[in-house]
């Protein structure tokens, strides 16, 4: 008899508002190889077939068998969707509320939660191991604040503007103040207009940050543990004293579980 083909490597996409990562995953569910790109919706199904063929050719790497997406950037997700069926041969597993029977999602609408929100409740599953519950400080395009509880209960959170797009939103109503990069200075009192800047933004943010963990700490019946990942937390790596770890990939890796628990892999 034939065995079955192995549906490795895995492909998991993760459109954003502003980036998108992709990650391969090997047969123990591991990932092997990540990269992170603009997002740009004008991009048809064949230009992002072209893209992802690059990248795989970059790195020398076996083309996939198999994918999960997720997507809050349409109608970029119904694109990817395309080029991997018509160029890959692939169905991809989309995540949503209403393909994950076993999320307790306790939202007013349950269909309303985002599909990133979604994989980071899987991504944070070895964080409840030991917590009853635990908080993901996503720092994407918005900062999302995802309480989670164990059985895969998405509990519900804050959805709170992101770093960068306060600091858009502020240089485009002050036309005379310097764009600067969005990193710590060295002092909270700034010396002259650019560590003014960055302390505000970069301090002011981490203040919010603690202070929002706080009053959901305050909320919850147990001891919960805050995750953060997204682009902009290692910017805060050791200034947000209500973070507990940092990483980079939980999104990924929760893409990557719920795949497996719906395809009974691992």
């Amino acid at each position: 008899m034939t065995p079955a083909p192995s549906p490795f490597p895995l492909l998991a996409v993760d459109i954003g508002n502003t980036s998108s990562v992709l990650g391969l995953a090997d047969e123990h569910l591991n990932l092997t190889h990540t990269w992170r790109l603009r997002t740009n919706r004008e991009l048809l199904p064949d230009d992002l077939a072209l893209q992802l063929h690059s990248l795989l050719n970059l790195d020398g790497m076996t083309p996939p068998r198999s994918a999960v997406l997720s997507s809050v950037a349409p109608p970029l997700g119904q694109n990817y969707r395309l080029a991997l069926r018509q160029h890959f041969g692939i169905e991809a597993l989309e995540v949503s509320a209403e393909n994950l029977p076993e999320v307790r999602i306790e939202l007013d609408q349950p269909s309303s939660v985002g599909a990133d929100r979604l994989c980071n409740l899987y991504g944070a599953a070895k964080y409840l191991r030991d917590h009853e519950y635990a908080v993901v400080v996503d720092f994407g395009t918005s900062t999302n604040f995802d309480v989670v509880g164990r059985g895969r209960r998405f509990i519900g959170g804050v959805l709170a503007t992101g770093a960068q797009v306060s600091a858009d939103a502020l240089f485009a109503r002050a036309a005379k103040l310097p764009r600067i990069a969005l990193e710590a200075p060295a002092t909270a009192i700034g010396k002259n207009t650019v560590h003014a800047l960055q302390s505000g933004l970069v301090f002011g943010y981490a203040e919010m940050v603690d202070g929002l963990l706080r009053r959901i700490r305050a909320e919850l019946d147990a001891p919960a543990i805050a995750v953060a990942t997204g682009g902009f937390a290692h910017t805060l790596e050791g200034i947000c004293k209500g973070i507990d770890a940092y990483d980079e990939t939980l999104t990924l890796r929760g893409m990557v579980e719920l795949w497996a628990s719906r395809a009974g892999v691992g």
